[in-house]
């Protein structure tokens, strides 16, 4: 068995897919977080101006002031939709990209469970080598003892 692990070059290239796979689900949480964080501060926003909206209200407001108070909502949840779509598709592609790199870590595993197995066998096949030459050691210097105690009978 070669000590080489022929398997290496294809660890070594899944591994680097890994780190790829993990940078990528970085960015993509990174960003997920970030259109969260644009939603959340736009609909913030609207409840800030719903509450001086409805305590104007209740003082009393003119036609101009309610336009624009409508106006602003109109935009204000215009700008809401797409940011809540974003999030949404954002959040997809986080999850895609943990999927990605939970398969790219499965088969770094995989390589790694195969590296182990070799480096186990090798390990055996040493240990075996070994034990090999220390009874041949051992069976030379008994037979030497042997010859050396027992005394040659002649007739």
């Amino acid at each position: 068995m070669s000590p080489h692990f022929h398997l290496q070059p294809l660890l070594d290239l899944s591994h680097l897919r890994l780190d790829e796979a993990a940078r990528e689900l970085g960015k993509l949480i990174a960003g997920e977080q970030e259109a969260s964080q644009r939603l959340s501060l736009l609909v913030q926003y609207r409840e800030e101006y719903h509450a001086r909206f409805l305590a104007a209200a209740k003082n009393g407001i003119g036609p101009g002031e309610w336009s624009n108070y409508t106006r602003f909502f109109a935009r204000i949840d215009d700008a809401i939709i797409p940011a809540a779509q974003s999030v949404t598709l954002t959040q997809q592609r986080t999850l895609a990209g943990q999927q990605h790199w939970m398969g790219r870590n499965g088969r770094v595993k995989a390589f790694n469970t195969l590296a182990d197995r070799h480096r186990s066998q090798l390990t055996c096949q040493e240990q075996r080598t070994e034990q090999k030459a220390s009874d041949e050691h051992g069976a030379r210097r008994h037979a030497e003892n042997s010859s050396a105690i027992t005394p040659e009978i002649h007739s």
